[in-house]
């Protein structure tokens, strides 16, 4: 598989995305449910801490990944939802930690919600991956 990023502009890469990805030759695609902050039992863990939570949500995509034998390095496209946007930015260095190291910015988009499944958390992570 090849995916090629598509940025008109370079500001979103600044931000650790890109506009667009051109996915061309891929043979599979694994589309992920949304991650959040649980552990393997499923019970919520982290309340009140964003920069936890975005953290233990990351773990549990790198673990789904794993288990369908990609990495990030296999994402082409990210749903993040939050309940506070603002909170969550002031943690978007670790995405740049988990997709830096691999040297991808997959088309990602970011909304606000007033709440989510559980309400002790905070913020939520899907992803699309081929290859």
């Amino acid at each position: 598989m090849q995916a090629t990023p598509i940025n008109p502009w370079n500001w979103s890469l600044n931000l650790g995305y890109s506009q667009a990805v051109s996915v061309v030759g891929a043979s599979r695609q694994v589309i992920c449910s949304g991650q959040t902050s649980v552990n393997g039992e499923g019970a919520p863990q982290h309340p009140g801490d964003m920069r936890a939570q975005i953290a233990l949500s990351l773990d549990n995509l790198e673990a789904v990944l794993k288990a369908a034998g990609m990495d990030f390095s296999s994402v082409i496209r990210l749903g993040v939802y939050a309940t506070d946007v603002d909170e969550a930015l002031k943690n978007f260095d670790l995405f740049g930690a988990r997709f830096g190291p691999v040297n991808n910015t997959p088309p990602m988009t970011l909304l606000g919600v007033t709440r989510l499944a559980m309400p002790s958390l905070m913020f939520e992570i899907e992803a699309t991956a081929a290859d």
